[in-house]
């Protein structure tokens, strides 16, 4: 389940996490290096009452460019995307995304079932999906729907994880492609990019 010598080639990698995240987070994306070519587009729950500084505060940590995601915007190659509180976050067939006000999933708006499904259906077998640290079942759903798609299923183990039942809720649904440690799984995207260049 954790051989990486048959790696897909990937467009797009997908994130979700909830309760320890931005740790998780931070310990997953501040290795990559400066040029990172795929895009990643992240869901992290947030509340929606108060404005997010998700996208300054890892701009400041990070070595690729990082950005609050807007309506109609387009998916740019080695940038970084975090969902809007308040807002559904989906990727429309054109390669943008798109900023809605469907009913909470989970709970949550964003959710990460919503970014994760619609991404399967523009990516299919060209995405990743990640699922880490997190309190609820948000994002379970949405991981196998990417698996369905023939894309790549990734979940923090969930020993390493801050808070389990994500990951837990996860691997109840379907088995995925990669149980990791966060480490680990910031190893597999360098990876799933060095194939993709």
């Amino acid at each position: 389940m954790n051989d990486t010598t048959d790696l897909p080639r990937i467009e797009a990698i997908v994130v979700g996490a909830s309760a320890g995240g931005v740790e998780a987070l931070m310990n997953l994306l501040g290795p990559l290096r400066k040029g990172f070519v795929l895009p990643i587009i992240i869901v992290l729950h947030l509340p929606e009452e108060r404005r997010s500084q998700l996208a300054e505060v890892f701009a400041r940590r990070l070595l690729l460019p990082v950005q609050e995601a807007t309506d109609k915007q387009d998916i740019e190659a080695g940038t970084v995307y975090f969902a809007t509180p308040g807002y559904h976050l989906s990727v429309e067939q054109d390669r943008s995304l798109s900023l809605s006000l469907e009913d909470r999933l989970h709970h949550s708006r964003p959710s990460i079932d919503y970014l994760f499904e619609s991404a399967a259906d523009v990516y299919g077998t060209r995405l990743a999906a990640v699922l880490l640290t997190g309190a609820n079942h948000d994002g379970a759903r949405g991981l196998a729907q990417v698996k369905r798609h023939g894309g790549l299923t990734i979940v923090q183990d969930p020993e390493d994880a801050q808070v389990a039942t994500m990951p837990l809720a996860a691997l109840k649904i379907q088995p995925p492609d990669h149980v990791l440690p966060i480490h680990g799984i910031g190893r597999l995207l360098v990876e799933l990019e060095r194939i993709a260049c």
